[in-house]
Order: C-alpha cells, then structure tokens, then sequence
C-alpha cells in the first residue's frame, strides 16, 4: 500500500519546548509543543510507559532518542507498527513501511490523533442477552445484584477501613497507661470508634487487634472499566412499558448496560471490547488543514485505519479466545473527538448537519481503506454473516458499493465512537461548554470563553467581550444592580471600605469574603454599621440587603454558570446558547449514529434519586424516539446534600458507686417505654366477624400475636361511598399501627364506644352485640367483649332455650366441636376433627326482679335496651335514666 506523505512536511517545522512534568514519584524532562498543557503531556508520558516493544524478526530496533518529542515515544509506536506492515505484506518496501511510520509519527506531533492505549490486559467480548431466550429475567437479575455488590462492597472496605483506623487512633492519642487507654470502659473515645466499627461490620477480633497495634489498612480494588453488556430487548414492549422494562431498568441503574433493539447491534456492541481504537481531533485537523478539510480527512482516516489494522493483528489478548474472536472479527474504532467545537466553529445554526457530514466522510473513507485492506489481505472471517447488513447500510449512507461488494471488508465493524477519557486527555479535547480551562505560560489554569463559541459569537455580529463578562463577572460592584456603591455609602462606607472591598472582589470568588474581616476593619463593623465582629459572614443580609439583591451582585461581580441568559446574544445563536451542552453534544452525536457499524452508548443522565420507574419511563422513551442503543447512569449526587440523621443517644456509663452512699428515698421513677414497633408473626391466628349495623354490613377481620394479643384489624364495608370506605380502611390501618407500637386496646374501646353517628341501630349476625351507636360503636364493642372481657360492653340477650320459654337457669352446657374455633387452614390439620370445647366457670346470669317488659328505645343513645326498674327508667347500654311521659 502506498502511503503519500501529508503530514510529515507539515510537522518538521513545529517548534518544541523542553518541559518537566511532575509524575508520581520523579520528575521527567521531556519535549513537547508550547500549547500543550503540562496534564496532556503527562497522559502522553503514561502512553509511552505502556507501549509494546515486540518486533519482527529481521526488523532492526529504532534509535533511542531521549531527546525527541515525547522521548522519542511516538517514533517508536510509529516504527514498530510500520516493521509489523512491512512483514504482514501491506507495504511493498521498507521505504512504504519508513513513509508510513513517518506520517504516523506526525499526526502525534501536530496533535491531530492520538491511539488508544496498547497493553497486554484486553477486554474479553460480550456476548449479549436477549429477553426472549428462557432464563434471561434470571440472568438479569443475577448481573444486577452482581454489579450492586461490586459497587457497596468496596465502599463497605473502605468504611470498614476508616473504622479500624479511627479504633488504632483512639489507642494512640490516649495519654495514661496502656493497660487504660486500651480498655474500652476506660477510654471512651476508643468505645465510640469501637462501636462504630462494629456497625461497619468488624468483628470483635479485628477490633482487638487494632486496638493491640495491628495495621487495620487494607488494599482497596482499583476500579476497571467494564464492558457494557448488550440487552436485546423488543422495541414494542419498551416503548409501551413491558413486564420486561422494570427489570432491565433496574438492571440498567447499575451503569454499563446497554439495551439494544436489534440483533445486529447487540453483536457489535457485544465485540466492541476487542476493538482497536483511535480518536482524530477535528478543530485541530481543520486548523492545520485550511481549504484542503476534507482531503486531509480522508488521508488521515485511512493512515488510522491501517496503524488499527497492524494494530488487531499484533496486539495482545488475556486469553486464547478473546484473540481468536478478535481475529476473526476483528472490529476498529475511529473516535471524532471535538465535534461540538468544529461544528459550532463552521456554523452554530447547522451544527447537525456538519456533524453528519464529517461522519459521513469518515465512514466512507474508513470502509474504503478497509476493502483496501481486504483486497490486498483478503477480508475478515465473520464478512459472509455481516455483508448483507454493511450493504444495506452502505445504501442507506449512500455510499459506493462496488469496492466493497468486490472485495469485502477487512473489519466487520467500524465504529465511529470512542469512550476513553485518557485518549480525550491526550488529545487536550474536553466536553463542550462555555467556559474552556487552559494553562498560561507560568502553569497557571485559567478560564476562558471557549475559542470555538468566541469565533462563532464574533461571526454571527455579537460582543465576545461582553460575552466574557457576562460569563466570568467584572470584578466590581460600581453600578451593579442590587448592591452598588451608591447602597454602600449609604450605609456609612467611605472611600477606604470601598476601595479595600473593591480589591478583595479581584481576590476572591465569594461576595461575603468581600465584606468580612479583615477586609472591613473591626471598628467600622461595630462603630459605624453597629454590628460585631463575629458577624462579618452574614454582613450583607444584616444589613438589609434581601437574597434577590445579593444575588445579582454576586452575578455581576463573578458571573454566571453559562450564557443562556445573555440579553445581547446573537439572535442566531440563541438556541445554541440555551441548549444543554450534554443535550448538544448528544444531539451532533446522534447525527452521525447512521454512519457508524457500532451504536452509541454514551450513557443518558437522570436523576440521582431516579428508581426502577423513572429508569423504565426513560428507556421506553428513548425506544418510541428510534434510538439504537439505550445506556442509563444516575447524575452525580449534588455534593451540598447531606442527610439529615437524628444522633443515637449516648451509651450511659456505669461507674461502680461507692458503698457507704446510701438512697434515702425515691423521688420521681420514670419508666420510659420501648417505642420500637412490635412486628406481626408472618403466619398469625385471628378470627372474622360478619355482621350489619342499621342494614350496613360490616366485616371485622382480626390479626394476633403467638400469645393472643390483638395485634391488627381490618376494616371491609360494603355498598357505601369510596370516600367513606377509604376512611374506614385507613382507620384501621392506623388503629393497628397503634396496637403495634403499644397502644393498649382499652385506650382504643374507651375512646371510641358510645361515639353516635350514622348507619346505627340494629346489630344483626353478632352474638353478644345487639345494637350500637355507630360503625365505630359497634367495633370496639365487639373488640372489648373479645380481647378485653369487658362483658358490660355486650348488650345481647342469652340464647332462648329450644322450648320457647326463656333463658334456662342451668348452667349444663353443651360441648362444641373446635372446628367451630380454630382455622384448619391455619392449624394445618394439626387439631384432630374429634376435639370440642367444652364451655365451664361461666358465670349464672342473675334473675331480673322484674319481670321482663317490652324493649322502648333509650333517647339518649338509641339503644332498645331501656328498662322499668324500680319505678323509674334505667338504660341497660349508657346507664341513663330519663324521665319518661306516659
């Protein structure tokens, strides 16, 4: 293959500064262009460490030039993969291989792309998972609490850790005799750090060895990139909110999950570990290249995609068969690092539409060197099962067929997305944003508008300057709104107060800084504003000033987060403006998403607090919105958030008391109960009474605790109003938390008998109630005659005997079966069908001295229960005795 030479010549004039970059440990002297930052050469230098020195057996090892760029790194890269070329066959003569390694080498220097890192410890493919396969929920599940375990547990190590330390530590600072300061009664701060490291999971013996001296540090797991694991999911059944789309929300939450819609792109995505991958720097390539863009694209995309082919053949791999799938696949990726920069730069307004251009143009130069490659190699083994595909996407891309129906394609899957924050920090890219970082000539880092948004805002006609100053404030507060010179004088500021807050505001980022100690004088704070020194902090409010005022200034003085709000901005750039900058990003990104083999899986952000819910809204969005690949991440949690947790009381220390002290008399004895709520047996007795009150029917069903205890009740009514059953149901739930948390059930009957209202009256299907006041009436009756054995709440009359004529005096009673009182389902047939209780110790009902007379009605609580008894009228159920006429 013939290699022209573009970008040597454009390189070899490019003056280099000697740097000395801080590392861990060493201070490394180096070359590097005058532009870059010192951390894009330190990444740089962490490359090289990493770089394989293996060559082919007639290829003679490069010159060591410790004094060339990078130490003479990227031409070793360059001449390593220019030998393997030559001895694969790509190139024709050592002076192709020399050309080749030579443009490579540029490209570094210019900083116009940048490899990804080359190390022996490759990611394995993924084979992806499909919901419909049998098992799959399971192994969803399985890969869920997997990754939640991996996530706690290093924060349970690190905690535990801390814990252990804090315990060696309160051992250590302790001043008295070692016997003392290790005993936990005697040391109080080694009982606190002792405690906290038992809640933390240690062990009585690693808490003693900590305390003996023990080193309680542990080695912590670094944490590695995982391989996002593909989902093949139906898009139907996501976009309308499936069975299937809460668990792979759930499973989506745990970050590096991938859920995809089509069995193509879960294959690549399931490869995407194996790729050899590169990212080229657009706003600098166009730089560099002027009016010749789109020729220096191309001639930079296939000098890429051979140095990925070299690069798959020769590289390494953990194991026999993640090599042998990367052979026979063989996936590459061409990452288009700064795309929101050089969009903007060609134009905001059309941003998307240069995205998809650039992409477009990679992808048909990348799948040109590829069946380049093929026709010189002879395609990849996995072309025949993805060559239908790649044509039809070719024709959807409208791309030439002809090449690549002749010889195939040397790379099953060309992806045009790169997820590596080294390779962007190599390369000096950073995500899109108004404000852009830099570092000045003395090391310094400092902000700035960023330069491709400067270029566009003095494009389309705006004020870049003002455009700084909205961003990054004017340092001063004459004229400000809100809090200005004017308001401060008169206050009592003089020349001196202003011209000493006037320099601190250069200084500082906080407005209060500004007017605290010691840039106000002491005296001024008390004497003249009549406040104390302690109270500098809080200045501006005491002063009168409200939080809308102090607001604005603060703007004014330091600026603003972004410029959405700038009232001077270009009419043509206030979409760009007000946008996201992560939406933008994804937006260019999602324009050149058809030009790419592999789909994007850039993760969406939701909220922090988002659950399963949220998560399963936000994936059946993104399937009704077409999207080929769906990865979800939690924001960052906000880092003001604090929860607020109320202190444990704090453990009482029993110290022995002396033996002659004597307690004469007790004065107060407080008994403070256990408030911890008591939790039902999971399997519970209880019991359901049936019963109408005025025509109402009413169920009452009762849970209890192993001893008996009412524990919980349920409420059911029928053929009443929603409002009015929604009542009940929840009154009951709340009576039962009460019982729960031990509330005694005779503070409930108490409270709640005799109470009136409607349905009331007649009690029908209940034994020992007749007649009640109201629903609530008729309840804690039923539940006092039940639990408590407060009969006097029972207003029904004794069964008649059989011949009609009454209550019987005999206290003979008949034995009944036990089926009647114990549940067979919940006795599991442990009660044998011949067991019966046999009723005894009942009380004999005491003769009414009257004889029995018709029931009339109690006007004063409507029960039929009054009763002529000596001459006058007593009721049976409240006791009222009413004057009666007639």
């Amino acid at each position: 293959m013939r290699i022209k030479p573009r970008f040597a010549p454009l390189a070899a004039p490019l003056a280099l500064e000697p740097r000395l970059i801080e590392r861990p440990g060493v201070m490394t002297p180096t070359l590097a262009p005058a532009d870059w930052s010192d951390a894009r050469v330190e990444a740089w230098l962490d490359w090289a460490e990493r770089l394989p020195t293996d060559l082919p057996q007639d290829a003679a090892a490069p010159d060591q030039d410790e004094t060339a760029f990078l130490n003479g790194a990227a031409d070793r890269w360059a001449h390593r993969l220019g030998a393997w070329g030559r001895a694969h066959g790509l190139f024709d003569s050592a002076a192709d291989a020399e050309t080749f390694a030579d443009e490579l080498a540029a490209i570094l220097l210019l900083g116009l792309a940048a490899p990804g890192a080359n190390d022996a410890s490759a990611s394995a493919a993924s084979t992806y998972l499909s919901l419909s396969d049998p098992g799959a929920a399971r192994r969803l599940t399985d890969l869920t609490a997997a990754r939640r375990g991996e996530r706690l547990s290093s924060r349970a190590a690190e905690a535990l850790s801390d814990a252990l330390k804090a315990v060696a530590e309160a051992v250590n600072r302790c001043d008295g005799p070692r016997e003392a300061c290790a005993d936990p009664a005697a040391n109080p701060a080694l009982a606190r750090a002792a405690l906290i490291a038992r809640r933390c999971g240690a062990d009585d013996a690693d808490i003693i060895r900590a305390v003996e001296g023990e080193s309680p540090a542990v080695a912590l797991p670094v944490p590695t990139a995982r391989i996002v694991t593909p989902v093949l999911a139906p898009r139907d059944s996501i976009a309308s909110g499936g069975p299937e789309a809460l668990t792979v929300a759930e499973a989506a939450l745990e970050g590096d999950l991938a859920l995809t819609f089509s069995p193509h792109d879960a294959e690549a995505l399931g490869d995407a570990g194996l790729e050899a991958r590169a990212a080229l720097l657009l706003p600098q390539l166009a730089a560099r290249s002027g009016e010749t863009f789109d020729d220096a694209l191309d001639d930079l995309t296939r000098l890429l995609v051979i140095a990925l082919e070299i690069e798959t053949s020769v590289g390494f791999c953990p194991d026999a068969a993640t090599a042998r799938r990367r052979q026979t696949v063989r996936p590459i990726a061409l990452g288009l690092s700064g795309l929101a920069d050089w969009a903007v730069a060609k134009d905001a307004e059309t941003a998307s539409t240069h995205a998809a251009s650039a992409g477009a143009r990679v992808s048909a130069a990348a799948n040109a060197a590829s069946s380049e490659l093929a026709a010189r190699l002879g395609p990849c083994a996995e072309w025949e099962v993805v060559k239908d595909e790649a044509a039809h996407l070719a024709r959807e891309r409208g791309q030439d067929e002809a090449v690549q129906a002749r010889h195939g394609r040397r790379h099953a899957a060309i992806s045009l997305f790169v997820r590596d924050t080294e390779l962007d920090l190599r390369l000096g890219a950073s995500p899109f944003n108004a404000v852009d970082l830099f570092q000045t000539e003395d090391g310094e880092t400092e902000r700035r508008l960023r330069p491709a948004l400067a270029r566009a805002i003095a494009r389309a006609g705006g004020d870049v300057e003002d455009a700084e100053r909205r961003l990054f404030g004017r340092r001063t507060l004459m004229g400000t709104p809100g809090i200005n010179h004017s308001a401060l004088r008169d206050l009592g500021f003089t020349d001196v107060e202003l011209e000493a807050v006037e320099l601190a505001l250069s200084q500082t980022d906080q407005l209060a800084a500004a007017f605290a100690p010691p840039v106000l004088d002491a005296g001024f704070v008390g004497d003249v504003l009549g406040l104390s020194v302690e109270d500098g902090a809080d200045l501006l409010p005491r002063l009168g000033f409200d939080p809308s005022a102090i607001e604005a200034a603060r703007a004014a003085a330091f600026g603003h987060a972004d410029l959405s709000d700038w009232t001077a901005a270009p009419e043509a750039l206030r979409p760009l403006l007000a946008a996201d900058p992560a939406a933008f990003e994804a937006e260019l990104r999602r324009a050149i998403e058809p030009f790419s083999d592999v789909p994007d899986t850039t993760p969406d952000l939701i909220d922090w607090r988002a659950g399963p819910l949220q998560a399963a809204r936000a994936l059946g969005q993104a399937a009704r919105d077409g999207r080929r690949a769906v990865v979800l991440r939690r924001a960052a949690v906000p880092a003001d958030f604090h929860l607020e947790l109320p202190e444990p009381d704090a453990p009482v220390q029993r110290r022995a008391e002396p033996e002659a002290r004597t307690v004469e008399r007790v004065v107060e004895k407080v008994i403070e109960r256990d408030r911890t709520r008591r939790k039902l047996p999971d399997r519970r007795k209880g019991y359901i009474q049936k019963a109408a009150v005025g025509g109402h029917k009413v169920y009452i069903h009762t849970g209890e605790y192993e001893d008996g205890e009412l524990g919980e009740i349920f409420i059911d009514m029928h053929k009443e109003g929603a409002a009015f059953r929604s009542l009940m149901n929840n009154f009951a739930i709340a009576i039962s938390i009460g019982l729960q948390y031990g509330v005694p059930l005779d503070e409930f009957v108490d409270a709640f008998v005799f109470t009136r209202f409607e349905p009331a009256g007649r009690v029908t299907g209940n034994d020992s109630i007749r007649s009640a006041t109201s629903i609530l009436d008729y309840i804690f009756r039923e539940l006092g005659v039940s639990y408590l054995e407060r009969q006097e709440l029972a207003n029904a009359e004794p069964e008649n005997n059989p011949d009609g004529l009454g209550a019987t005096a005999t206290n003979d009673a008949e034995p009944v079966p036990a089926a009647r009182f114990i549940s067979k389902g919940f006795a599991r047939g442990a009660a044998p069908d011949n067991l019966v209780v046999v009723p005894f110790g009942r009380k004999a009902e005491t003769p009414r001295d009257a004889a029995p007379t018709e029931a009339v009605a109690c006007p004063a609580c409507g029960d039929f229960s009054l009763q002529n008894r000596g001459g006058g009228w007593i009721c049976d159920t409240c006791g009222a005795a009413p004057q009666m006429q007639g």
